[in-house]
């Protein structure tokens, strides 16, 4: 063997290492991220749904415990308020037995307005690939990019780090000063 084969041989699995240990940290950190967004996700839907059941319960609290159970029962007692009368007569005769119940019938709007939505964004999706004629996401990215106006890399022209709130606010007090103190250079000449 010569001694530049076994000079290389150590430097070469090194390489493979860093790049696996690269690989590695990039695996973990798309994980992480994937893991964020599903739970921002899943914290928004359980926001919005709370949210328009809570609504759906002020505004007519006994028809949505009636939808909660699945059971209809005449009301008792006649609205008081003119204004829930005349929404009971907008209303108008509904037959208990074709009124499905309300939990039923939003979980399955929520089931149909999923399919929808999947669909219809895997197939706009679906759609922008094919018409790309790419073979994966570094060539989508590369093609994207070429469409793209660049976006320019400004170095920072003053400070970029700070110790605290305090340090920052005296700094853009010093700032603003400076820019002061030469605005009334430039006056007086």
């Amino acid at each position: 063997m010569d001694k530049d084969e076994t000079n290389h041989g150590p430097a070469i699995s090194s390489e493979a290492s860093t790049l696996s240990t690269k690989e590695k940290d990039d695996r973990a950190f798309k994980a992480k991220a994937a893991a964020f967004l599903a739970g921002v996700t899943g914290v928004s839907i359980l926001f919005g749904f709370g949210t328009t059941l809570a609504a759906a319960k002020k505004k007519d609290p006994h028809f949505f415990d009636q939808g909660l159970t699945g059971r209809f029962e005449k009301q008792a007692t006649e609205p008081t308020s003119s204004e829930a009368a005349s929404a009971m007569r907008r209303r108008g005769p509904v037959s208990i037995s074709s009124v499905e119940p309300g939990a039923s019938l939003a979980l399955r709007a929520l089931g149909w307005g999923t399919v929808y939505a999947v669909t219809g964004c895997s197939l706009l999706f679906y759609g922008i690939w094919k018409l790309m004629a790419v073979n994966d996401l570094k060539e989508f990215r590369l093609k994207v990019g070429g469409w793209l106006p660049a976006v320019p890399r400004n170095t920072p022209q003053g400070r970029t780090e700070f110790s605290g709130l305090n340090d920052l606010l005296q700094y853009i007090i010093d700032v603003d000063k400076e820019k002061k103190e030469a605005a009334k250079k430039t006056d007086a000449k």
